[in-house]
């Protein structure tokens, strides 16, 4: 089973001590990416780590495996990925056993992100956490703002999915090919489209 990522890794504790920025993003408060060299350090550790995993991926991929852990420590058991990925927070990232990702993962922003278990990930989904001001003055000056994204268990993302910040998908659920989900999706059913909505409920076994 992966570990619950609700507790602050002590790295990231120790840096919100020093920069507001860090405190605000852990805290789901406004903050500024870019005026907080903490914050690009470890984005752009963890860009080097994902470029480290994708070079050597096809050549050893139990390394591959063994630095995908490092990224992202909050990794169930029997998880699979393939190549390339890229994660801007691995430390914030928790992933359940035996759940599947193809190849192209995206997942971006300091928001906290939760893969369930036996979850099918498709190739080139995409996870979107931070949300910029909306008024022109504020965006220029830099403020975001995380939000959380949740799948439950055994969640289907067909290919191409793109989640935006502050969603959650329940148990169970499909997400078509190409959907954009921009608000919470239930258990038990099928959605498609742009912006995503249910279409039916899961068929039954056998179906």
């Amino acid at each position: 089973m992966a570990h619950d990522n609700t507790d602050t890794p002590a790295d990231l504790d120790a840096l919100a001590t020093t920069d507001p920025e860090v405190a605000s993003l852990l805290a789901g408060e406004w903050m500024r990416y870019r005026k907080s060299p903490a914050l690009m350090a470890l984005t752009q550790a963890s860009h080097a780590a994902c470029a480290r995993i994708n070079a050597v991926f096809h050549e050893d991929i139990d390394e591959a495996r063994r630095l995908f852990r490092e990224l992202v420590p909050h990794t169930g058991q029997g998880v699979d990925f393939r190549a390339p990925v890229t994660i801007d927070y691995g430390m914030l990232l928790t992933i359940g056993d035996r759940t599947f990702i193809n190849s192209d993962l995206l997942v971006v922003g300091g928001g906290r992100v939760s893969i369930g278990e036996d979850c099918l990930i498709g190739p080139r989904c995409a996870i979107y956490t931070p949300n910029h001001a909306l008024d022109v003055p504020t965006r220029l000056a830099g403020w975001e703002k995380a939000a959380a994204v949740t799948l439950g268990n055994n969640v289907w993302l067909g290919g191409s999915v793109t989640l935006t910040p502050g969603v959650s998908i329940g148990d169970n659920s499909i997400i078509g090919a190409g959907s954009v989900v921009t608000h919470d999706i239930p258990a038990n059913v099928i959605a498609a489209g742009n912006p995503c909505r249910v279409l039916r409920p899961l068929p039954a076994a056998g179906h």
